[in-house]
């Protein structure tokens, strides 16, 4: 979340009002404002971010299996290193293409080239976790993971902007320059070596004579013949498609409450990461006292009421954050034992390969429920909507029949 909101800041504080008039007229678009355009350039960024997620993270996840994965972590993080410490000369003025600077084109084939590397990364870090924790404390583990990458997200979303803004100022007393954008690296370097110092008992690996289409074919066939495994890849991929929808959803119902506006739809998209991190350690605590099977169908059950109770609450602040929390509470109830359940039921050579899947799956689901929910919107109106989402998680909470002995 900080790379992005850096980005954003660099094509903010860089760009002259004249430059960004010049790009919107060279892609024949009418923007009134600055604001307008600066969202477009960073339409951009987001995009260059996402498309490696979408089509990469399965042959990633591939070569996360055949290489050492702390070499894999360490070496990724290296590496987004250095390309950001590259992030100030592209803010120096130079060529202008299609009305704008070069600058611009620079950083987006960064963001590209760092997502690219953050798709090594992920998987190799998820095929790590039950290589360093016990089996049995997997589920308090992925608590655990869950509930730090959601607080370090709110966080990212919340402090991001006024941590560079802090930065640029104490810099900028000792007369340096753009210095605030040595914390991306800085925050990559000292990952690497925190990873490096990680002891990792891994298998050996062994020269791959397969070709990587059959490696991933690999990764699909695990899905075909363990079906707990592929229970929970449908699982984390439909939650992800349903909080994909809620963040247009909670555009409209912020712009009910009159004291947020639709601007201030930021404020529910926090409040529902809290919630996760409340679930998130909820589960670590407890969650090994129920069944599985039996707290994914609660927390589907508590999402469909949470759905349901959010058109009621339509237009009343309190109401709506408070089901806003109670949401992410249930999503955490259905994300983590799903992500124990693959971290388990998978080979220990093929992690790699499911995850990277598990990547692509999760980035599509993220992506194409933003213009499938946005269109429903404008026909529909927000009420239907959130009860169609609402009959699909009940349908999932009784496809789990967490009624019956487990």
């Amino acid at each position: 979340m900080v790379y992005l909101i850096a980005q954003n800041w660099a094509i903010n504080n860089t760009a002259d009002n004249e430059l960004l008039n010049n790009f919107a007229a060279s892609i024949s678009i009418e923007l009134a404002s600055r604001a307008q355009i600066i969202t477009l350039l960073a339409t951009g960024i987001y995009l260059a971010n996402t498309v490696p997620a979408m089509l990469l993270g399965t042959l990633a996840g591939v070569w996360a299996d055949r290489w050492p994965k702390r070499q894999v972590m360490v070496s990724s993080n290296a590496l987004r290193a250095i390309l950001l410490l590259l992030t100030p000369i592209c803010i120096i003025p130079g060529p202008i293409f299609l009305g704008i600077s070069w600058g611009y084109w620079a950083l987006i084939i960064m963001t590209f080239l760092e997502s690219i590397l953050t798709q090594f990364f992920a998987p190799a870090e998820q095929a790590t976790i039950p290589l360093l924790v016990p089996k049995k404390q997997l589920l308090a583990a992925n608590s655990i993971y869950q509930a730090t990458s959601m607080g370090a997200t709110i966080i990212g979303f919340a402090l991001g902007e006024p941590i560079l803004r802090l930065l640029n100022k104490l810099f900028n007393l000792i007369e340096i320059d753009w210095g605030e954008f040595t914390l991306l690296p800085l925050c990559y370097g000292l990952a690497a070596i925190f990873i490096a110092s990680i002891h990792i008992d891994e298998e050996p690996h062994v020269t791959v004579q397969q070709t990587i289409w059959n490696e991933v074919l690999e990764g699909v066939q695990v899905l075909k013949d363990k079906k707990k495994v592929r229970h929970a890849m449908i699982h984390l991929v439909f939650l992800y498609s349903l909080l994909a929808a809620l963040y247009v959803l909670a555009i409209s119902l912020a712009s009910f409450i009159p004291i947020l506006g639709p601007t201030k739809f930021g404020l529910l998209l926090s409040i529902s990461g809290i919630g996760i991190t409340v679930g998130s350690l909820l589960v670590a605590q407890i969650g090994h006292t129920i069944n599985r099977q039996r707290l994914s169908g609660i927390g589907l059950g508590a999402i469909t009421c949470c759905l349901v109770l959010l058109g009621e609450a339509k237009g009343y602040l309190i109401p709506t954050l408070c089901l806003c929390s109670f949401l992410g509470i249930a999503a955490a109830l259905v994300a983590i034992p799903a992500q124990t359940t693959l971290q388990e039921d998978t080979p220990a050579n093929k992690r790699g390969k499911v995850f990277g899947l598990q990547n692509n799956l999760i980035n599509i689901a993220l992506s194409l429920p933003l213009v499938l929910a946005g269109t429903m919107v404008s026909n529909y109106g927000v009420i239907p909507v959130l009860w169609f989402l609402a009959a699909l998680a009940l349908l999932a909470a009784i496809y789990e029949r967490p009624w019956q002995r487990c």
